[in-house]
């Protein structure tokens, strides 16, 4: 790795710091350049906007979450299923400020009428393809049952739902009253129960609960 490289990555890894922290809208280039201990002049030289770093940040964190929580995904097709869906429980209760973030940034997006980077669009891909590499095995191998609908389809509404459900829980206060009723992390965890008792297979089911 070069200096360059090195400096870059150390770039990034002090925004993200900041971004997990507090708002995007509220950190600018003078606060990280202040952590980083660096000039402002510095980031430009390698971000040309804001944007780029924040960017950056989701890039970062996107590779983060799938190496730490879904690569390592093994066994039959449906206890990759189990552990698809349970990786985002689990990312909820050790890193819930990584929602707070992905709710923060699909809204800075849009407000600033901006563009995801390609290759963050592509980094996404990676949790489809694993999904839909799971499911395969799992109609192969005998525990999970073929679903009535394009698997695709189900897996954007299924992730989708999970990815709002954690996000929406991610805020740091509640809203409504009906917000307090019932414990995040159960309400979570019970989207993923419905979730897979509409993919495993009706005798793989039977065998797991004798």
């Amino acid at each position: 790795m070069t200096i360059k490289d090195a400096k870059l990555n150390f770039i990034i890894d002090v925004a993200t710091e900041l971004l997990l922290e507090r708002h995007i809208a509220t950190v600018t280039i003078k606060d990280i350049a202040d952590r980083a201990g660096v000039g402002e002049a510095t980031i430009y030289r390698y971000f040309k906007q804001k944007q780029n770093l924040v960017c950056a940040v989701a890039e970062k964190l996107q590779t983060q979450v799938f190496r730490d929580y879904f690569a390592p995904i093994s066994g039959s097709g449906y206890a990759k299923m189990e552990a698809f869906f349970g990786a985002y429980s689990k990312i909820f209760a050790e890193h819930r400020e990584f929602y707070r973030f992905i709710g923060d940034f699909d809204a800075y997006i849009l407000s600033e009428n901006l563009s995801v980077e390609q290759s963050y669009s592509d980094g996404i891909d990676q949790f489809r393809n694993l999904f839909l590499s799971a499911y395969r095995q799992g109609i192969a191998d005998g525990s999970i049952r073929k679903l009535d609908t394009d698997p695709e389809v189900f897996y954007y509404a299924t992730a989708h739902a999970m990815l709002a459900l954690c996000k929406n829980r991610s805020v740091e206060r509640e809203i409504v009253r009906q917000d307090t009723v019932v414990d995040k992390q159960l309400e979570i965890n019970e989207m993923k129960r419905v979730i897979l008792f509409s993919l495993v297979a009706p005798q793989a089911d039977a065998e797991n609960n004798k």
